[in-house]
C-alpha cells in the first residue's frame, strides 16, 4: 500500500549537514543541497556554516568537532573543504561516534578522530553511487553530495568501496599544562570576532578566576577569567570560558579579532 503525505510525514526525516568554505549566498551551496533532494526529496538539510575561510582545512575541522556532535544519531554530515579536488587524494565515509561523515581524506576529520576514535572508514570510489559526469573541480556536487543522498535512503556504507585503516591527520599542537601556567593558542575565531583558544576548562582547574590570573595573547594581557561578557565594559578586553568549554579572548560589543588584528596560531598564556 503507498504512504500518504499524512504517512510520510510522520516518519523522522533524515538529516544531511553541510560544512564548506564556499561562503555565504554561494551558488554552490544551492547547488550541493538540490542534487541531495533530488535524490531524496525527504532529506533535511542543514547548514553548519560555509564561512570556513577559504581552503583552510584546520579551521574546517575545529567547526566539525564542535557542531557535529550536537545532532542526532546518525546524522550524514557532508564536509567540503577541499584545495586538493581533483587530485589523488581520496574522499572517505567515517563513522564516528554516533555520527556519519563523508568528507575528503585530507584532515578535515582529525580533530574529530583524535577525540574519538573512527569505528569504521570507507574510501568512496564506487561511481554507480555519484552522478553520471564527475567535474574535476566539484566533487562536492557530484560525489559527496549524491554518496549523503543515498546513504540516507539506506545505502550500505559497505558498497561505497574498500575499507582503510586511518584518516590523514594534520599535527596539531595541544596546549601544555605547566605549575601555575597554561601555554596555548588561538584555534579559530566566531563570527562575532572572538579568539577562541585550544586552553580548555579542565586545563583551567588550578587557576583563580579573580584578577590574579593573568591572560596574554601576543602583545595584549589582560586580568581575570569571567562568567560572562556583560561582566567587563564595552570596549574591554575580557576572557571567559565559553560555550565551547574553551577559554575565549572577546573585546566587550566589538570584534577582538579586528580590534587586535589576532588570528588562528597566535599566542596565549595564562598564569597565576
Amino acid at each position: 500500500m503507498n504512504q500518504t503525505g499524512a504517512d510520510c510525514e510522520s516518519i523522522a526525516r533524515p538529516i544531511i549537514t553541510l560544512t564548506t568554505d564556499f561562503s555565504v549566498g554561494s551558488p554552490y551551496v544551492a547547488i550541493m543541497r538540490g542534487v541531495i533532494l533530488s535524490i531524496n526529496p525527504w532529506a533535511n538539510v542543514v547548514d553548519i556554516t560555509h564561512g570556513i575561510p577559504a581552503q583552510d582545512i584546520r579551521q574546517g575541522a575545529v567547526a566539525l568537532e564542535d557542531a557535529t556532535p550536537w545532532f542526532p544519531q546518525g546524522t550524514i554530515h557532508v564536509a567540503v573543504v577541499d584545495p586538493g579536488v581533483g587530485s589523488d587524494r581520496q574522499i572517505v565515509f567515517a563513522e564516528i561516534g554516533d555520527q556519519r561523515y563523508v568528507a575528503p581524506d585530507n584532515g578535515l576529520l582529525g580533530r574529530l578522530a583524535l577525540r574519538t576514535k573512527p569505528t569504521k572508514i570507507i574510501a568512496v570510489r564506487e561511481a554507480e553511487h555519484w552522478l553520471p559526469h564527475v567535474s574535476a573541480t566539484f566533487h562536492g556536487r557530484d560525489i559527496m553530495a549524491p554518496v549523503a543522498a543515498r546513504l540516507s535512503l539506506g545505502l550500505a556504507p559497505e558498497r561505497l568501496g574498500p575499507p582503510i585503516d586511518r584518516l590523514v591527520q594534520l599535527p596539531w599542537k595541544e596546549a601544555l599544562v605547566l605549575p601555575k601556567k597554561v601555554q596555548g593558542s588561538v584555534l579559530s575565531v566566531d563570527s562575532f570576532g572572538n579568539l577562541i583558544t585550544d586552553i580548555t576548562e579542565a586545563m583551567l582547574a588550578a587557576a583563580p578566576r579573580d584578577e590574579t590570573v593573568r591572560i596574554a595573547c601576543d602583545e595584549h594581557e589582560t586580568l581575570g577569567i569571567f562568567r560572562a561578557y556583560s561582566d567587563q565594559p564595552a570596549c574591554t578586553l575580557i576572557a571567559v570560558v565559553g560555550s565551547s568549554g574553551r577559554l575565549e579572548l572577546a573585546i566587550v560589543d566589538d570584534s577582538a579579532a579586528a580590534m587586535l588584528g589576532i588570528g588562528p596560531g597566535a599566542p596565549v598564556t595564562v598564569s597565576w
